[in-house]
């Protein structure tokens, strides 16, 4: 008893876990991980993935989205974004979609991590934070399968380009865009600013 709970104290609320993390800690940690489930110390979110859950007034408070990722991901780079952020670009899209996209160097699919879906996606770049000019070249990159007419989301985010930066898009096409969503830039960015040249 007095090696689990020795176990039980390294324990941070609000943290998680790889098995292989916390067998560093006990010679016995499969026993010990069973133990720590029963007594509401540690949640299993996933095979060989465990939070420590925060007590709050309101009861047990799970662990943030992001300290989930970074522990699944061995705290590789990554960058989560929502399709529901290109709700707020302008460009008409009200679908609403219940999944986050985890834009990552390491893993590719769909997984479950303590009741929560995520789309882990491998992608050679991405920014570390989100800005305007990634989610609308990021819009365009998927816009097959936003669930909306892709033309008519196209023509409108043709018409919001003047109201971007144009340096900044550039720049966001060079590193985040598909060959296809290049092209497409290329020519709305073109026709947007020949009046302006003339």
């Amino acid at each position: 008893m007095r090696r689990f709970d020795e176990f039980a104290k390294r324990l941070s609320p609000g943290q998680a876990y790889r098995r292989a993390d916390l067998a560093a800690w006990s010679r016995s940690v499969d026993r010990h991980l069973k133990q720590a489930v029963a007594a509401g110390l540690l949640t299993k979110v996933a095979g060989g993935l465990y939070s420590v859950p925060k007590k709050t007034a309101f009861g047990a408070a799970p662990v943030e989205d992001k300290t989930l990722v970074s522990t699944f991901l061995k705290g590789s780079p990554f960058l989560m974004a929502s399709p529901n952020a290109y709700n707020g670009l302008g460009v008409g899209t009200t679908q609403l979609h219940n999944k986050t996209v985890v834009y990552n160097h390491k893993r590719h699919g769909r997984f479950t991590l303590g009741g929560r879906a995520y789309d882990f996606r491998v992608k050679p770049a991405f920014p570390s934070k989100l800005s305007q000019e990634f989610l609308l070249v990021d819009l365009v990159n998927n816009v097959e399968q936003m669930g909306e007419d892709p033309r008519e989301v196209l023509e409108r985010v043709r018409s919001r380009l003047t109201a971007s930066d144009p340096a900044k898009l550039k720049a966001a096409v060079k590193s985040y865009g598909s060959e296809k969503t290049k092209k497409f830039f290329a020519d709305a960015l073109g026709k947007a600013q020949a009046p302006h040249a003339a």
